[in-house]
């Protein structure tokens, strides 16, 4: 489901302007962004949590040059699904 699917189906079930759908679904992803972005969670009951993950330092190989790398520690984003959208997904599964 791409985000053009996505406000359709917003827009056909609330009956609100594909226009105005469009404007809060891209406004809402950018307030998630920007709260990623400085470091806060975005928690949303029932359905699940954005979090910032922190990933430690490592090393790695390049094998073109057969030599190590070091990555630095990092953070990334991530997303944790609540108990409840899992346990719906896992018994509408097929």
């Amino acid at each position: 489901m791409t985000k053009a699917d996505i406000v359709n189906e917003i827009s056909k079930d609330t009956g609100i302007e594909k226009v105005t759908v469009q404007k809060t679904v891209e406004a809402f992803m950018e307030t998630v962004k920007d709260s990623l972005v400085d470091g806060n969670n975005v928690y949303l009951r029932g359905f699940g949590s954005f979090i910032v993950k922190k990933r430690a330092e490592k090393t790695a190989r390049n094998i073109s040059k057969n030599t190590t790398i070091i990555i630095p520690e990092h953070n990334i984003p991530a997303f944790k699904p609540a108990k409840t959208f899992v346990t719906q997904v896992k018994e509408n599964v097929k």
